[in-house]
């Protein structure tokens, strides 16, 4: 099991705002059904409760947990957050599903149970069929996730909607047994922690047709895949209510034998932008950032003769690095250095805003910092206190190009300086999460685990994010460091050393002790103080006169 993303153990500190779905009694997993078979339902709530009305928020995307495709089953993610309450509810076909969509309340409130109970009634958003389930998808997770498999937990009698987990389709038809239940204990595991076992499932699955294939070959290739995720949920004793599959504008129920509603040539998708989930989410001011494909290429190193001119400028910039981190306080020197060209950055990248589509945007940045810059940041984050100190630009004006300049950086990580990646990508998911975009943070994040799983620092953001955990604090104690640091004061730089013009000055001769302060020696020696004079103070002579020895 992937270790940054184990179900989360905390009952308290998520944020309540899924959207519900009420699917009737539902079908055994491994049996397909029929929209039309009538069943048993239980007695139906007043029509104001389950139909729809004004919507305010849809889904929460914060709510979702996802890492990139795994090489191997050991990869599985598991879900984040669900639904903390169910509302007693109907039963109907499925065919007919309804869910609410809540405005977002505060993420991490410890307000009482009282003050919960005397919020306004949720506003609701009724989804009807598989059409409005295969649209809502981008919304449920903030982007489009393609080639993913995507799980939704439905918690009450009503489904509400829950937990989410996404994973990449294993291309290695082997790993589907293993990965669907992984996938299935996952999800169902993290909801009973939570006091909210799902009712039932909804299952997604998203892959766009390679060469040669059509919409309707993805959905016969990845039939087995469906089939083995639906087992996966009912040996744990919970339903799939729908399995989709969506590709290639179109939408195929692996759950639904009726040709009358589902088609063998798959169902178009609604036009975008004419849903009811897409008016609940212009209502609430969400958007979709896009595919997962497309968030992902905005943070991919860039290859070609621009890498190979980056890949020379890493080299030069590391040659240089050595022989300063040798010197004497040269570590200091270079976090003062690198902290300062990232401050510089910022400035430049936050004087020049962009416009256009995001290639055009990423272009325009990418042209805003030179290679050798982009060599020394990329070489000075890699320093764990100057990445601490980089986490610092978070927030206020400075987050918009702090996230840009960190992204630049992770496209410029190109050739044999691909791991060197993680560190500005590390960056740019906190700072997507500290901004509230919980989508951009987990791509960043899974990006920067899937070039080095043990990176502690891309560990914990990444397990924080999937359990709704309010980064504010974090915030705090960054705030704190950077207060600190201004306090500090900075150690000047060393002056040049001058050309030293002074006169050598001469060296004091000591006085000789006159004759009654100097030490007298044995008779007969041969140091200072044996030395005899006559009594006018000369010295006396040697043997035979002679006064040679002076």
């Amino acid at each position: 099991m992937n270790p940054h993303s184990e179900p989360s153990k905390r009952t308290g500190d998520i944020p309540s705002t899924p959207t519900t779905v009420t699917p009737s009694a539902a079908n055994p997993p491994n049996s397909p059904r029929s929209p039309h078979t009538p069943k048993p339902q239980a007695p139906a709530d007043p029509p104001s409760s389950s139909g729809s009305s004004a919507p305010t928020a849809p889904i929460d995307p914060q709510d979702t947990a996802e890492t990139s495709s795994p090489p191997g089953p050991e990869k599985a993610t598991n879900p984040s957050n669900s639904s903390n309450s169910s509302d007693p509810a109907a039963s109907s076909p499925a065919s007919h599903l309804i869910g609410s969509a809540t405005p977002p309340r505060p993420a991490h409130s410890s307000a009482p149970a009282d003050a919960a109970k005397a919020q306004p009634a949720e506003a609701q958003v009724t989804l009807r069929g598989p059409a409005e389930l295969a649209d809502a998808l981008p919304y449920l997770m903030g982007f489009y996730p393609d080639d993913s498999i995507v799980m939704v937990a439905l918690n009450g009698e009503r489904g509400r909607f829950g937990g989410r987990v996404r994973l990449g389709i294993p291309t290695d038809t082997a790993q589907w047994p293993d990965v669907a239940d992984q996938l299935a204990e996952c999800l169902i595991s993290a909801g009973q922690e939570r006091d909210a076992r799902p009712a039932a499932i909804i299952v997604y699955l998203c892959q766009e047709p390679a060469a040669g294939e059509s919409g309707k070959d993805v959905k016969d290739r990845l039939r087995p895949l469906a089939q083995r995720l639906r087992t996966a949920c009912g040996a744990l004793d919970v339903p799939v209510l729908e399995a989709l599959c969506l590709s290639n504008g179109r939408f195929w129920s692996y759950c639904c034998p009726d040709f009358r509603c589902c088609p063998a040539e798959g169902t178009p998708m609604v036009m975008p932008g004419t849903s009811v989930m897409a008016a609940a989410a212009a209502y609430a001011g969400m958007h979709v950032r896009g595919s997962l494909k497309e968030m992902e290429a905005r943070l991919t190193p860039r290859t070609g003769p621009r890498a190979a001119e980056q890949e020379k400028a890493l080299d030069a910039a590391a040659g240089a690095l050595v022989p300063r981190m040798l010197r004497r306080d040269g570590a200091a020197a270079v976090r003062r250095d690198t902290l300062d060209l990232a401050g510089a950055m910022i400035h430049r990248f936050r004087q020049d805003t962009p416009s256009g589509s995001n290639r055009a945007r990423d272009a325009c940045d990418d042209a805003l910092i030179t290679d050798a810059e982009a060599a020394d940041l990329i070489l000075g984050l890699q320093d764990r206190v100057t990445r601490d100190r980089a986490a610092e630009w978070m927030d206020g004006p400075a987050a918009a190009p702090a996230l840009r300049l960190w992204r630049a950086l992770a496209r410029r990580c190109a050739g044999g300086y691909a791991e060197h990646a993680v560190a500005p990508l590390t960056l740019a998911g906190w700072v997507c999460w500290s901004t509230e975009d919980g989508p951009s943070a987990r791509v960043a994040l899974s990006c920067a685990l899937a070039i080095d799983p043990d990176y502690t620092f891309a560990q914990l953001l990444h397990r924080a994010v999937n359990e709704g955990l309010d980064p504010e604090p974090l915030r705090r104690c960054l705030r704190e460091q950077h207060r600190e640091a201004a306090d500090e004061p900075r150690p000047a730089a060393p002056a040049p050393a001058a050309k030293d013009t002074r006169q050598p000055t001469k060296r004091p001769v000591p006085t000789r002790p006159g004759p009654a302060c100097r030490p007298r020696g044995p008779r007969g020696g041969t140091g200072p103080g044996s030395r005899t004079t006559d009594g006018r103070g000369r010295r006396r002579a040697g043997r035979d006169g002679d006064r040679s020895r002076r």
